[in-house]
């Protein structure tokens, strides 16, 4: 009970408003977590917008509204079915808008009301009220004078057992007379639920409310009671555990003086010993030995002990200056990588230039790589490879999905259960500060109310903040300069630029088809023969059978779904092997369906498809690698609207309406009326429908298809082109050149056209696939009209 504070200002409350007075139509605001009583003075703050606007409509009329209890705290938008008809009309005293747009309110309670209906709701509540009168007592006879004593024992009770009695405030209670002004005193007091508190409240006779104010400071005296014998005993039982540890401390002096030292004093001096001679910077071995100071201070069965304990094993455990030594000779670096991996050549380059630094430069900083391509190129292998080469610890973390600051920073040591942060974590794992550290998916980190890990990773990931690398478990710097950071991701446009600054973007576009015939040769076939239990003589690929599976059951740019399948036609075989099947077992182009049957692609047949005017191919980029896009355009009578389906997004849905505008300028090489638009209606499609697709590169696509429906004309079958077009007619570059030139080689497609300006990007495109796919640079749409049609 908090009576003594704020009891003189309830008794004192200003003049009385008649009843009659009362308007019977009043604003209502619901309140949480209290119920106002008669004779109440209380401040409120007001947030919600429907409350805000029940209080202005309220200070517009006679400063009176009605003030109900919600029934659940935790509705936001409480309706009438969540708070109770039956409340307080309140004089709003004072108002103050506070900076973060609330309002703090001082309200009276003038009489109690019960809502009779609403003849509002939105966007606040409006009700017809029915002001209720609390029966007075004639004469206060001698159960109720009985009655009132009880409960100013009871409360007299309570506040000794508080120990905030004093005489003022016995005074004021019993200077009142009244039974119901009695009960609304107490009762407003005591720290009831609400439903407890309303039930009194739509009590009117005086003397039933009185008595069950009674039953609640009953109630209220035993809970005192028992909390204060709690209490009591809690501060003899600190009082034992102090003794005990002077006594502790003296049998411990004793057994020292007698050659008698337990397994506890073993293990605090072996902890000191570890941290006097252990190599770990000065500020470092400052904290642990006044840390193992606290804990040589502290009792072994105190809470904060194990707490205490478990933060100096993790102090030793961190390798502060135990590092792994660099194999600085290239020409064995390169045989490692090479070995590991075929191609990527940029990469391997990128690792050896790295390994020149440390050699003439030992205090060189570690690289902050990304990895940035499909599925399946093989992103976190290389970092494997990388570590391999350099004869360095790895470790994989997956940011895929992380949401909690404290998985990178790690969580302060005020919580129970907390941890050093995910760096730490692999730090310790590796047991040197300078591992090839790889950071998986960081195009899938997340943020939410518990932090941005993203906004961590900046600090991680520059090599200028990096030398004091700040967890909130350890609270002391650690160098993660040494470390050498690689991150994988599928795609840029999800990492924040700031991250996306610090890092190295290195790109792996893909494989082309001779790459994933020599892969599969060298790493993928023997790993699943060994895998799936078989012997190299009792398996024979042929090389043609590898290429018919690369055309005609995968479609990716990377080499899972190949290796998958290669995997899947072992398994047959070891199959037959242990049915007592002798073998060898030949795969042929001419066998593979009996293992793996249909084929799952028909590329040929795509190339075959487009035999009618209105149809083009266009090129895409997806974050799985390049995808062949078709666009298909019907014309048909109508009023000059322009359709389009095929989940196009913003970007594209701009790009058919520039076509359309290059075409319409187009109409007198086109041969077309000037009113020829005004009765059509044209309908583009881009398959496949389920598939969402954006992005300005498909605009000369859908401008080719749409000028081959206008003049009837074919578009050629082995060509596919890429390119943002603009009103005039101009090609603007791309990006993902060799991805969509993968995708198209795929396909079966011998010609990409492409924009003028991405000449530049055919240097990072393998030889031998310029020499399967003829690129043609074009400026602008009348040079693609001129080749891209059927002679």
């Amino acid at each position: 009970m908090q009576i003594e504070d704020n009891i003189s200002s309830k008794l004192d409350a200003g003049r009385e408003i008649n009843e009659r007075d009362i308007p019977t139509n009043l604003p209502v605001m619901a309140v949480r977590d209290v119920v106002v009583f008669s004779y109440m003075i209380l401040p409120l703050f007001v947030g919600r917008l429907s409350s805000v606007g029940a209080v202005n409509e309220a200070m517009s009329r006679d400063k009176l509204i009605m003030l109900v209890a919600q029934k659940d705290s935790a509705v936001d938008a409480p309706g009438i079915e969540d708070i109770y008809h039956t409340g307080m009309v309140c004089m709003v005293m004072r108002t103050l808008k506070l900076p973060d747009g609330r309002l703090k309110v001082l309200v009276q309670a003038v009489n109690k009301a019960k809502i009779t209906g609403f003849t509002q709701q939105e966007p606040f509540m409006l009700a017809d009220i029915e002001v209720l009168s609390n029966e007075e007592c004639s004469e206060i006879g001698v159960e109720i004078e009985a009655l009132m004593r009880d409960v100013r024992e009871q409360t007299e009770k309570i506040l000794a057992l508080k120990g905030i009695m004093s005489s003022d405030l016995m005074i004021v209670l019993n200077s009142v007379e009244e039974p119901g002004r009695l009960a609304d005193l107490v009762i407003s007091n005591l720290q009831l639920k609400v439903a407890e508190a309303q039930s009194v409240l739509e009590l009117l006779d005086p003397v039933v409310r009185l008595g069950k104010v009674a039953e609640f400071l009953r109630k209220e005296v035993e809970v005192s009671t028992v909390q204060a014998r709690i209490q009591s005993e809690a501060k003899e039982e600190m009082g034992r555990g102090q003794r005990e540890y002077f006594l502790r401390e003296q049998l411990q002096a004793l057994k020292k003086e007698l050659g008698d030292i337990d397994d506890r004093s073993l293990e605090l001096d072996e902890l000191r010993e570890k941290f006097t001679k252990g190599r770990m910077p000065p500020e470092v071995k400052k904290e642990g030995l006044k840390q193992l100071k606290r804990l040589e201070m502290m009792h072994s069965d105190a809470s904060e002990a194990a707490v205490i304990r478990t933060y100096l094993d993790w102090l030793l455990d961190v390798p502060w200056r135990k590092s792994s030594k660099d194999r600085l000779d290239l020409k064995e670096a390169k045989q490692v990588l090479d070995a590991d991996h075929y191609g990527l050549e940029k990469v391997k380059e990128r690792i050896l230039e790295y390994l020149a630094v440390r050699k003439l430069n030992k205090t060189s900083k570690g690289p902050i790589l990304c990895f940035v391509g499909p599925p399946g190129v093989g992103k976190t292998s290389l970092g494997q490879s990388i570590a391999r080469a350099l004869g360095r610890k790895f470790h994989r973390l997956s940011l895929g999905g992380m949401r909690d600051e404290a998985e990178i920073r790690g969580h302060r040591r005020t919580y129970i259960g907390a941890m050093p942060g995910r760096i730490i974590q692999g730090l310790k794992t590796v047991a040197t500060n300078n591992p090839v550290f790889m950071m998986d998916e960081i195009d899938k980190v997340g943020a939410d109310y518990r932090g941005d890990p993203s906004s961590a990773l900046l600090e991680v990931l520059d090599p200028a903040q990096n030398t004091e690398f700040s967890d909130h478990y350890l609270n002391l710097p650690v160098d993660l300069s040494r470390v050498m950071f690689i991150t994988t991701a599928n795609m840029t446009d999800t990492i924040p630029a700031a991250l996306l600054d610090r890092m190295e973007v290195i790109r792996l576009a893909g494989y082309t088809h001779e790459e994933k015939i020599e892969i599969a040769k060298r790493y993928l076939l023997p790993r699943q023969i060994k895998e799936n239990g078989l012997k190299t003589g009792q398996i024979n690929f042929a090389e043609e059978s590898i290429a018919r599976l690369i055309t005609h059951y995968t479609r990716e740019a990377g080499l899972r779904n190949l290796e998958r399948e290669i995997g899947a036609i072992c398994r047959k075989i070891a199959r037959k092997v242990a049915e007592g099947g002798k073998g060898p077992y030949s795969v042929s182009n001419r066998t593979v369906h009996r293992y793996l049957g249909s084929p799952k692609f028909l590329p040929e047949a795509e190339c075959e498809s487009i035999d009618q005017p209105g149809i083009s191919t266009g090129l895409a980029w997806t974050e799985t690698g390049g995808e062949i896009l078709y666009v298909e355009i019907s014309l048909m009578k109508g009023r000059g609207s322009l359709t389009m389906t095929g989940q196009l997004g913003e970007v594209m849905k701009e790009s058919a309406q520039a076509a359309l505008s290059f075409c319409r300028s187009r109409m007198k090489e086109l041969k077309l009326k000037e009113d020829y638009f005004d009765n059509l209606d044209i309908h583009v499609h881009v398959p496949a429908g389920a598939i969402p697709k954006d992005g300005p590169s498909a605009g000369v696509t859908i401008a080719t298809a749409l000028y081959s429906a206008l003049s009837h004309k074919t578009v050629r079958a082995d060509a596919a082109m890429t390119g943002e077009i603009t009103l005039r007619g101009r090609v603007l570059p791309i990006g993902g050149l060799k991805e969509k030139a993968l995708a198209a080689l795929r396909a079966g497609i011998t010609t990409v056209i492409m924009p003028e300006h991405n000449q530049k990007d055919l240097t990072e495109i393998p030889k031998d696939l310029r020499d399967k796919i003829k690129f043609v640079p074009v400026k602008n749409m009348d040079h693609i009209l001129k080749i891209i049609f059927r002679q």
